[in-house]
């Protein structure tokens, strides 16, 4: 990857004698690896005028930097596309892994995400603070990246749940395991949310009425950073899998326009809330609360998701993206 400074021919612009300066200072500076300060004492120049220097060789072509990513890595680092989602989306930052979710294994399973789970959870290592809250949505995804959390790596205040996981059948949501590993190895404190994900209008009144559950939810929605994963409006969504939708329910979401869900909250193309019957009865954080997040990371991988993907990316619902590279080329093409 070639990062150029400028377009200008040098003798255009400047005279020789102050061309010469100029690329001495930056041979100093970006060959031999001095400091400013450095470059200044050995030019018999002040520090300012050493910078100064060094950037006139840039503006004026005479420095050209590029990274070159060893053939043997190229699979494994992309550089070009993380810098090209963050410009196309606004990111904050992006983070592209080799790994192929669809190549690994189901949707549904953990393990298909494990290579994105790895790249998030050293994201969110690097980046989490000691007193900052962290709340997750239930899924794979977010199993994922709790089984790849190092010990001692990091630290954070509080670990909260941001979506209801209760259920009558015995599909597992894996919501305790990430609550109790995130728990463990970023030394937080945990804050269940007990409650199911979708209730009657009379129950999730009652619910949000009682002081543990508003508490819980309260604390999701102000959470410092969130973690979670997008289903697909389709039979192979863990919502239809957990029995919390069927598909009388997926067929109205479809002629609504839905494309996609965080927490049980569905959206369209542009990202924003289909809304409705199904969304009043959600017991988790909305997608306006997961949009006023400042670090919302999305982990993402498989062509099922890819649309989903892309509307919670175009509703601002995403600040910082890890994915695989068959979905960042996917978006890209949009």
């Amino acid at each position: 990857m070639t990062v150029p400074h400028a377009t200008n021919p040098p003798a255009a612009t400047a005279a020789p004698e102050d061309l010469r300066l100029a690329l001495r200072a930056a041979t100093l500076y970006y060959l031999d690896g001095l400091t400013q300060a450095e470059v200044a004492t050995r030019l018999g120049v002040s520090r300012p005028t050493a910078g100064r220097l060094v950037a006139r060789a840039r503006a004026q072509g005479l420095v050209r930097i590029e990274v070159n990513v060893p053939a043997n890595l190229r699979d494994d680092l992309h550089a070009d596309e993380e810098r090209a989602l963050e410009e196309r989306f606004g990111l904050l930052e992006a983070v592209v892994v080799g790994d192929g979710v669809d190549a690994a294994g189901p949707l549904d399973e953990a393990a298909s995400f494990a290579g994105v789970g790895r790249a998030a959870a050293a994201l969110i290592s690097r980046r989490i603070r000691a007193t900052d809250t962290l709340g997750f949505t239930w899924g794979p995804e977010t199993v994922a990246v709790a089984q790849a959390l190092p010990p001692g790596g990091a630290a954070c205040a509080t670990i909260v749940q941001l979506d209801g996981a209760v259920t009558t059948s015995d599909y597992q949501t894996g919501a305790e395991y990430v609550l109790g590993r995130c728990a463990e190895q970023l030394q937080a404190k945990m804050v269940r949310l007990p409650v199911p994900l979708y209730a009657d209008p009379a129950t999730v009144a009652s619910l949000r009425a009682d002081s543990m559950i508003s508490r819980a939810l309260d604390v999701g929605r102000r959470a410092d950073m969130m973690m979670f994963g997008v289903g697909a409006v389709s039979t192979s969504t863990t919502l239809f899998e957990g029995s919390y939708l069927d598909t009388a329910m997926l067929d109205t979401l479809t002629d609504l326009g839905a494309v996609g869900e965080i927490a049980g909250r569905f959206f369209h193309a542009d990202g924003t809330a289909v809304g409705g019957d199904l969304d009043r009865r959600a017991v988790s954080v909305s997608l306006d609360d997961i949009r006023a997040c400042p670090a919302a990371v999305l982990v993402t991988g498989g062509a099922a998701k890819h649309q989903a993907a892309l509307g919670a990316l175009r509703g601002g619902l995403v600040t910082m993206l890890v994915c695989d590279i068959e979905c960042a080329r996917w978006l890209l093409d949009r």
